[in-house]
Formats: C-alpha cells, sequence, structure tokens
C-alpha cells in the first residue's frame, strides 16, 4: 500500500526542475571540442609567422602538404605545433574538460537552488521545529532547484501520511522514507551528467600525454643513431620538443581533469548530506508528533 502511494507524487520533481539542467550528450561536446583543437594547432600553432623561413613556404601551410619542406620553429606556438598529431587529441581531451566543467557548473548550481544550502536548510528545520509544514513547502518552492524538489516531495508525502487514518506509525515513516530516497534516485542522475567522462579523461589525458613523449623519443633516438656525419640536430631537437611539449600537455590535461573531478564530486557530496540532513529532520518531526 505504501508502494501504491509512492507512485502518486513521483513526477512532481521532475515538473518543479526548472532551469540549466546539463547537457545530456557529452559525446557531442568531445566532437565539437575536436573541430576546435584542430583549428587551433593548424591555423593558430601552424601559422607560418610561428616558422623561421616561413614567409618564403608559399601557402600557409604547404609545409604539411609537402613533406620535403622543413620549418624550424621560431617561438613556443612553433615548438608546439611541432609536437605532432597528438597534441590536438590531448588538447580535444583538454578542451573537453574545460566545457563539461563549465557545463557542471551550471548544472549543480541550479540544483543547488536560489539560496545557499545551509540557509535553506537551516529554514526547513525551522518550519519543521513550528510544524508548520505549509511554511516549509513555501520554502521550497522559492529554493527550486533538486535539493528543493526533493524535500518538496517528501514533505507532500508527509501530509499523506498525516491525513491517513488506515496505515500504521511504523508504515507511515517507511512511507515518507521511501519518498525520499525515491526523489533523490529522480535528481542524481541529472548531477552526476558528465562526470564520468571527466573522470575518464583524468587517466586518458595523461596516457596520451606518455604516448606522444614515447613517440617523440623515438625520433630523437632515431635522429641519434641515423646519418653518416652523427647525430642529426634538427630531428633530434624536433623529437625531444615533440616530447617534452606532449608530456606537458597529458599532465595539464590530467590535472585539470583530477581538480574537475573532485571539486564536482564534492559538490554533490554536500547536496546529498544536505538531503539526508532533511530527510531526517522529516521522518523525526513526524516520529515525534503521532
Amino acid at each position: 500500500m505504501a508502494t501504491t502511494n509512492a507512485n502518486a507524487p513521483k513526477s512532481a520533481p521532475a515538473k518543479k526542475s526548472q532551469g540549466f539542467t546539463g547537457i545530456k550528450s557529452g559525446l557531442s561536446v568531445i566532437i565539437a571540442c575536436a573541430v576546435l583543437a584542430v583549428l587551433v594547432y593548424l591555423f593558430g600553432f601552424g601559422s607560418v609567422s610561428n616558422f623561421q623561413g616561413g614567409e618564403n613556404a608559399g601557402a600557409a601551410f604547404s609545409f604539411l602538404l609537402d613533406e620535403g619542406i622543413e620549418l624550424e620553429p621560431a617561438n613556443l606556438m612553433g615548438t608546439v605545433y611541432k609536437g605532432g598529431f597528438v597534441v590536438p587529441i590531448i588538447w580535444t581531451l583538454l578542451f573537453s574538460v574545460i566545457a563539461l566543467a563549465i557545463e557542471r557548473f551550471f548544472a549543480i548550481r541550479t540544483a543547488y537552488g536560489k539560496e545557499s544550502l545551509a540557509k535553506f536548510v537551516s529554514k526547513i528545520k525551522a518550519a519543521l521545529a513550528k510544524k508548520d509544514l505549509d511554511e516549509a513547502q513555501k520554502i521550497c518552492d522559492a529554493q527550486r532547484g533538486s535539493v528543493a524538489n526533493v524535500v518538496g516531495a517528501t514533505l507532500a508525502r508527509y501530509k499523506e501520511m498525516d491525513a491517513n487514518t488506515v496505515l500504521t506509525k511504523e508504515q507511515k515513516l517507511l512511507s515518507i522514507s521511501q519518498e525520499l530516497e525515491e526523489a533523490t534516485a529522480l535528481e542524481m542522475p541529472m548531477l552526476q551528467e558528465n562526470l564520468p567522462i571527466i573522470a575518464t579523461i583524468v587517466s586518458l589525458g595523461t596516457l596520451m600525454g606518455l604516448f606522444g613523449t614515447v613517440l617523440g623519443m623515438i625520433r630523437s633516438f632515431s635522429a641519434m643513431s641515423g646519418g653518416e656525419g652523427g647525430a642529426d640536430s634538427s630531428a633530434l631537437a624536433t623529437g625531444i620538443s615533440e616530447a617534452l611539449v606532449n608530456t606537458a600537455s597529458g599532465i595539464a590535461t590530467g590535472a585539470v581533469a583530477t581538480i574537475a573531478y573532485n571539486y564536482y564530486t564534492n559538490k554533490i557530496d554536500r547536496l546529498t548530506f544536505s538531503l539526508d540532513e532533511v530527510g531526517f529532520s522529516i521522518v523525526e518531526t513526524f516520529n515525534a508528533t503521532h
């Protein structure tokens, strides 16, 4: 019977959800970031102005089409370009992390609601202490967001159980607790959207940087062993540049992804803790007054 009642308000949290709730397709973000990374790599860092004697190479990217033309970097951007094809791959991961981190910022901020969680929880607990459920519901309506949706659904179940004369007290408490869990389960997927992608990039970014480093070192050792007159200094420098650029890019990507993932995981944990705190207060209020 408690299960039947629990079905009634399930749609309430979804209807109250307003504002930015996140990007559902993380793949589209990655594709867009890949296009951006390639464009920045080719048209920005690959510009002939970043290479010595680039003005004499003809078209802006003739050195890409003609393998016989080798241009030496004139600045840091040219050196980064020499990092090779792994660079735009790592940049794709980096841009994806930044884009998804911004997306999570707005989505989780919407989930938190208008006021800080601490103030919202304090107001709800104060209303419950006065046994003023209507006031608590008004606070939820004004707050909005995922937390307010869950609390509002739980308060609605509280009122149903308050008017119910068939179920026992234990069954009513169980029904309120179940509503809290079900409403929370409806909101949590939205909060955790795209976080698995960021968690994957934490490792993938570092691995791609290591992959680029290995390729650069292979080129360096090939330059050292090749040629009749000893090592090819130009090829050796290119290989070392490729290794270092990819190492730096991979480490930076992994670091940004780690920070973003831990930050938003902590924000979600705080939100969950607030839900548990308010839910416990609602259940305890019902238990003390019935």
